[in-house]
Protein backbone atom coordinates (compact mmCIF):
# COMPACT_ATOMS: atom_id res chain seq x y z
CA UNK A 1 0.00 0.00 0.00
CA UNK A 2 1.07 3.57 -0.55
CA UNK A 3 0.76 5.24 2.83
CA UNK A 4 1.61 8.70 4.02
CA UNK A 5 3.02 8.99 7.52
CA UNK A 6 2.23 11.87 9.81
CA UNK A 7 5.09 14.22 10.78
CA UNK A 8 5.15 12.60 14.24
CA UNK A 9 5.48 9.14 12.65
CA UNK A 10 8.20 10.31 10.26
CA UNK A 11 10.17 11.57 13.26
CA UNK A 12 10.26 7.97 14.60
CA UNK A 13 11.80 6.47 11.46
CA UNK A 14 15.44 5.35 11.60
CA UNK A 15 17.90 8.10 10.72
CA UNK A 16 21.23 7.59 8.95
CA UNK A 17 22.94 6.72 12.23
CA UNK A 18 20.32 4.06 12.97
CA UNK A 19 20.63 2.55 9.50
CA UNK A 20 24.42 2.44 9.89
CA UNK A 21 23.97 0.67 13.26
CA UNK A 22 21.64 -1.90 11.67
CA UNK A 23 24.07 -2.54 8.82
CA UNK A 24 26.97 -2.97 11.25
CA UNK A 25 25.23 -5.10 13.90
CA UNK A 26 22.42 -6.86 12.00
CA UNK A 27 19.55 -5.71 14.21
CA UNK A 28 17.69 -2.58 15.31
CA UNK A 29 15.11 -1.77 17.99
CA UNK A 30 12.60 1.01 17.37
CA UNK A 31 11.06 3.42 19.82
CA UNK A 32 7.37 2.78 20.53
CA UNK A 33 5.80 2.85 17.05
CA UNK A 34 2.70 0.61 17.35
CA UNK A 35 -0.19 2.09 19.35
CA UNK A 36 -1.97 0.15 22.06
CA UNK A 37 -5.29 0.01 20.23
CA UNK A 38 -3.70 -1.79 17.26
CA UNK A 39 -2.10 -4.35 19.59
CA UNK A 40 -5.28 -4.75 21.66
CA UNK A 41 -7.24 -5.43 18.50
CA UNK A 42 -4.59 -7.86 17.25
CA UNK A 43 -4.72 -9.79 20.53
CA UNK A 44 -8.42 -10.30 19.97
CA UNK A 45 -7.47 -11.71 16.59
CA UNK A 46 -4.91 -14.03 18.21
CA UNK A 47 -7.57 -15.51 20.46
CA UNK A 48 -9.91 -15.94 17.51
CA UNK A 49 -7.17 -17.65 15.51
CA UNK A 50 -6.33 -20.11 18.27
CA UNK A 51 -10.06 -20.82 18.73
CA UNK A 52 -10.37 -21.71 15.04
CA UNK A 53 -12.37 -18.59 14.08
CA UNK A 54 -11.20 -17.38 10.66
CA UNK A 55 -12.20 -14.59 8.27
CA UNK A 56 -10.49 -16.35 5.35
CA UNK A 57 -9.29 -19.94 4.80
CA UNK A 58 -5.69 -21.07 4.94
CA UNK A 59 -4.12 -19.85 1.67
CA UNK A 60 -3.41 -23.31 0.32
CA UNK A 61 -5.10 -25.66 -2.13
CA UNK A 62 -8.54 -26.90 -1.06
CA UNK A 63 -8.17 -29.62 1.53
CA UNK A 64 -4.51 -28.77 2.29
CA UNK A 65 -3.53 -29.34 5.91
CA UNK A 66 -2.61 -26.16 7.75
CA UNK A 67 0.88 -26.45 9.30
CA UNK A 68 1.77 -25.38 12.81
CA UNK A 69 0.39 -25.68 16.32
CA UNK A 70 -3.07 -27.12 16.95
CA UNK A 71 -5.05 -27.36 20.17
CA UNK A 72 -4.28 -31.08 20.30
CA UNK A 73 -0.59 -30.20 20.82
CA UNK A 74 -1.29 -28.67 24.23
CA UNK A 75 0.62 -25.96 26.06
CA UNK A 76 3.89 -26.08 24.13
CA UNK A 77 5.93 -23.70 21.96
CA UNK A 78 3.59 -22.55 19.20
CA UNK A 79 4.43 -21.38 15.68
CA UNK A 80 1.67 -20.74 13.14
CA UNK A 81 2.38 -19.31 9.71
CA UNK A 82 0.03 -17.19 7.56
CA UNK A 83 -2.23 -16.19 10.47
CA UNK A 84 -2.51 -12.61 9.19
CA UNK A 85 -3.97 -13.81 5.90
CA UNK A 86 -6.76 -15.54 7.80
CA UNK A 87 -7.69 -13.13 10.60
CA UNK A 88 -8.57 -9.49 9.89
CA UNK A 89 -7.25 -8.01 13.14
CA UNK A 90 -3.86 -9.63 12.63
CA UNK A 91 -3.57 -8.34 9.09
CA UNK A 92 -4.32 -4.84 10.31
CA UNK A 93 -1.30 -5.12 12.61
CA UNK A 94 0.88 -6.56 9.84
CA UNK A 95 -0.21 -3.77 7.51
CA UNK A 96 0.31 -0.98 10.05
CA UNK A 97 2.42 1.34 7.86
CA UNK A 98 5.03 2.34 10.42
CA UNK A 99 6.38 -1.21 10.59
CA UNK A 100 7.00 -1.61 6.87
CA UNK A 101 8.21 1.99 6.56
CA UNK A 102 10.95 1.25 9.11
CA UNK A 103 11.80 -1.94 7.21
CA UNK A 104 12.09 0.00 3.96
CA UNK A 105 14.46 2.49 5.55
CA UNK A 106 16.66 -0.25 7.08
CA UNK A 107 16.63 -2.35 3.90
CA UNK A 108 17.31 0.67 1.68
CA UNK A 109 14.34 -0.13 -0.55
CA UNK A 110 11.26 1.78 -1.69
CA UNK A 111 8.92 -1.22 -1.55
CA UNK A 112 8.21 -3.87 1.09
CA UNK A 113 6.07 -6.97 0.55
CA UNK A 114 5.01 -9.54 3.08
CA UNK A 115 6.91 -12.83 2.75
CA UNK A 116 4.94 -14.54 5.49
CA UNK A 117 4.12 -14.12 9.16
CA UNK A 118 4.62 -16.39 12.16
CA UNK A 119 2.35 -16.19 15.18
CA UNK A 120 4.48 -17.17 18.19
CA UNK A 121 3.68 -18.30 21.72
CA UNK A 122 6.27 -19.34 24.29
CA UNK A 123 4.85 -21.05 27.42
CA UNK A 124 6.27 -20.63 30.89
CA UNK A 125 9.32 -22.86 31.25
CA UNK A 126 9.01 -26.38 32.63
CA UNK A 127 11.88 -28.90 32.84
CA UNK A 128 9.89 -31.50 30.88
CA UNK A 129 8.88 -29.09 28.12
CA UNK A 130 11.76 -27.28 26.38
CA UNK A 131 10.60 -24.10 24.67
CA UNK A 132 13.88 -22.55 23.56
CA UNK A 133 14.10 -21.34 19.98
CA UNK A 134 17.38 -22.58 18.56
CA UNK A 135 20.05 -20.39 16.97
CA UNK A 136 19.23 -19.97 13.29
CA UNK A 137 19.07 -17.47 10.46
CA UNK A 138 15.99 -16.73 8.41
CA UNK A 139 18.03 -16.78 5.22
CA UNK A 140 18.84 -20.48 5.65
CA UNK A 141 15.14 -21.19 5.06
CA UNK A 142 14.83 -18.67 2.20
CA UNK A 143 17.38 -20.00 -0.27
CA UNK A 144 14.96 -19.68 -3.18
CA UNK A 145 14.95 -15.88 -2.71
CA UNK A 146 17.23 -13.68 -4.81
CA UNK A 147 17.17 -10.73 -2.40
CA UNK A 148 19.81 -10.63 0.31
CA UNK A 149 18.40 -7.67 2.24
CA UNK A 150 15.17 -9.31 3.40
CA UNK A 151 14.46 -8.74 7.06
CA UNK A 152 12.15 -9.63 9.92
CA UNK A 153 10.10 -7.42 12.22
CA UNK A 154 9.36 -9.00 15.63
CA UNK A 155 6.33 -7.46 17.32
CA UNK A 156 5.51 -8.45 20.92
CA UNK A 157 2.00 -8.10 22.29
CA UNK A 158 3.29 -7.09 25.74
CA UNK A 159 6.48 -5.94 27.47
CA UNK A 160 9.35 -8.39 27.03
CA UNK A 161 12.12 -8.50 29.63
CA UNK A 162 15.06 -10.81 30.30
CA UNK A 163 12.89 -13.24 32.28
CA UNK A 164 10.45 -13.96 29.46
CA UNK A 165 12.99 -15.41 27.02
CA UNK A 166 13.44 -12.42 24.69
CA UNK A 167 14.53 -12.69 21.09
CA UNK A 168 18.34 -12.57 21.17
CA UNK A 169 20.74 -11.71 18.36
CA UNK A 170 24.38 -12.64 17.83
CA UNK A 171 25.90 -9.25 17.18
CA UNK A 172 27.35 -8.86 13.68
CA UNK A 173 26.59 -12.46 12.69
CA UNK A 174 24.95 -11.34 9.43
CA UNK A 175 28.50 -10.72 8.22
CA UNK A 176 29.70 -14.26 8.95
CA UNK A 177 30.50 -16.11 5.74
CA UNK A 178 29.64 -19.59 7.07
CA UNK A 179 27.96 -19.59 10.51
CA UNK A 180 27.26 -23.36 10.88
CA UNK A 181 25.32 -26.12 9.19
CA UNK A 182 23.88 -27.02 12.61
CA UNK A 183 21.78 -23.87 12.98
CA UNK A 184 18.17 -24.94 13.53
CA UNK A 185 15.04 -23.23 14.88
CA UNK A 186 14.08 -26.46 16.67
CA UNK A 187 17.49 -27.22 18.23
CA UNK A 188 16.82 -26.36 21.89
CA UNK A 189 20.45 -26.76 23.04
CA UNK A 190 21.58 -23.16 22.66
CA UNK A 191 24.77 -23.55 24.69
CA UNK A 192 26.07 -26.46 22.62
CA UNK A 193 25.73 -24.52 19.40
CA UNK A 194 27.30 -21.43 20.96
CA UNK A 195 30.35 -23.56 21.79
CA UNK A 196 30.41 -24.86 18.22
CA UNK A 197 30.26 -21.35 16.80
CA UNK A 198 33.17 -20.27 19.01
CA UNK A 199 35.16 -23.35 17.97
CA UNK A 200 34.58 -22.30 14.37
CA UNK A 201 36.24 -18.97 15.15
CA UNK A 202 33.16 -16.76 15.53
CA UNK A 203 32.95 -14.04 18.17
CA UNK A 204 29.65 -14.79 19.93
CA UNK A 205 28.19 -11.65 21.51
CA UNK A 206 24.53 -11.96 22.53
CA UNK A 207 22.17 -8.99 22.47
CA UNK A 208 18.73 -9.51 23.98
CA UNK A 209 15.85 -7.47 22.56
CA UNK A 210 14.07 -6.37 25.73
CA UNK A 211 11.10 -4.34 24.52
CA UNK A 212 8.29 -2.21 25.82
CA UNK A 213 4.88 -2.85 24.33
CA UNK A 214 4.72 -0.99 21.02
CA UNK A 215 8.44 -1.33 20.27
CA UNK A 216 9.52 -3.54 17.37
CA UNK A 217 12.85 -5.27 16.78
CA UNK A 218 14.19 -5.80 13.26
CA UNK A 219 16.92 -8.16 12.12
CA UNK A 220 18.70 -8.90 8.86
CA UNK A 221 17.87 -12.21 7.19
CA UNK A 222 21.42 -13.47 7.84
CA UNK A 223 21.56 -12.49 11.54
CA UNK A 224 21.81 -15.51 13.84
CA UNK A 225 19.08 -15.33 16.48
CA UNK A 226 17.16 -17.48 18.95
CA UNK A 227 15.70 -17.27 22.44
CA UNK A 228 15.98 -18.99 25.79
CA UNK A 229 13.37 -20.23 28.25
CA UNK A 230 10.46 -18.14 29.48
CA UNK A 231 10.95 -17.84 33.24
CA UNK A 232 8.33 -15.12 33.60
CA UNK A 233 4.83 -15.44 34.96
CA UNK A 234 2.86 -15.37 31.67
CA UNK A 235 3.37 -16.85 28.19
CA UNK A 236 5.46 -14.75 25.83
CA UNK A 237 3.40 -13.82 22.77
CA UNK A 238 4.52 -12.11 19.58
CA UNK A 239 4.20 -12.12 15.82
CA UNK A 240 7.17 -12.19 13.44
CA UNK A 241 6.72 -10.46 10.09
CA UNK A 242 9.08 -11.77 7.43
CA UNK A 243 9.45 -9.06 4.81
CA UNK A 244 10.60 -8.99 1.20
CA UNK A 245 12.47 -6.08 -0.33
CA UNK A 246 11.05 -4.97 -3.66
CA UNK A 247 13.73 -6.70 -5.72
CA UNK A 248 13.05 -10.22 -4.44
CA UNK A 249 12.30 -12.94 -6.99
CA UNK A 250 12.44 -16.75 -7.11
CA UNK A 251 15.68 -18.57 -7.90
CA UNK A 252 16.40 -22.32 -8.12
CA UNK A 253 18.30 -23.78 -5.18
CA UNK A 254 19.52 -27.26 -4.24
CA UNK A 255 20.55 -29.05 -1.05
CA UNK A 256 24.00 -30.56 -0.53
CA UNK A 257 22.68 -33.85 -1.94
CA UNK A 258 21.45 -32.13 -5.10
CA UNK A 259 17.76 -32.24 -4.20
CA UNK A 260 15.74 -29.19 -5.22
CA UNK A 261 14.88 -26.76 -2.42
CA UNK A 262 11.29 -25.59 -2.12
CA UNK A 263 9.85 -23.02 0.27
CA UNK A 264 6.21 -23.57 1.37
CA UNK A 265 5.38 -20.30 -0.37
CA UNK A 266 6.29 -21.94 -3.68
CA UNK A 267 3.29 -24.26 -3.34
CA UNK A 268 0.89 -21.49 -2.32
CA UNK A 269 1.60 -18.60 -4.70
CA UNK A 270 0.69 -18.26 -8.34
CA UNK A 271 3.17 -19.29 -11.03
CA UNK A 272 4.27 -17.35 -14.08
CA UNK A 273 5.77 -19.50 -16.85
CA UNK A 274 6.05 -22.29 -14.28
CA UNK A 275 8.06 -20.19 -11.80
CA UNK A 276 6.73 -19.17 -8.35
CA UNK A 277 5.80 -15.50 -8.45
CA UNK A 278 6.96 -13.76 -5.28
CA UNK A 279 4.98 -10.65 -6.25
CA UNK A 280 1.62 -12.49 -6.10
CA UNK A 281 -0.57 -9.93 -4.30
CA UNK A 282 -2.84 -12.58 -2.78
CA UNK A 283 0.00 -14.10 -0.76
CA UNK A 284 2.56 -11.27 -0.74
CA UNK A 285 0.65 -8.00 -0.32
CA UNK A 286 2.57 -4.76 -0.64
CA UNK A 287 2.90 -3.29 2.87
CA UNK A 288 4.85 -0.17 2.00
CA UNK A 289 5.63 1.72 -1.17
CA UNK A 290 7.49 4.98 -1.00
CA UNK A 291 5.03 7.76 -1.88
CA UNK A 292 5.78 9.57 -5.13
CA UNK A 293 6.63 13.20 -4.40
CA UNK A 294 3.80 15.54 -5.25
CA UNK A 295 4.08 17.46 -8.51
CA UNK A 296 5.29 20.98 -7.68
CA UNK A 297 2.73 23.74 -7.94
CA UNK A 298 3.25 26.45 -10.60
CA UNK A 299 4.42 28.85 -7.92
CA UNK A 300 7.30 26.55 -6.93
CA UNK A 301 7.99 24.88 -10.29
CA UNK A 302 11.48 25.45 -11.56
CA UNK A 303 11.46 27.74 -14.59
CA UNK A 304 12.00 25.91 -17.88
CA UNK A 305 14.81 28.26 -18.77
Amino acid sequence: MVAHLTPDQQALLPDDHDVAFYEAHGFYVTPVIVPDHILDQALQGVERFYAGDRDAPFPGPPGAAEPGWTRDDGDVLRKNDYASLQVRELFELVAYPMIAAVAARLGRTTLIRLWHDQLLYKPIDRPDRPANVGWHTDRQYWRTCTADRMLTAWVPFHDVDEATGPLTFLDGSHRWSDPSSELDFFNHDLEALERRLREDGHRVVKRAATLRRGQVSFHHCRTVHGSGPNRGTVPRRAIALHLQTGDNRHQPAVDADGAAVEHPNDRLCRRVDGVPDYTDPELFPVLWEEPVPAEPTPATRRPSW
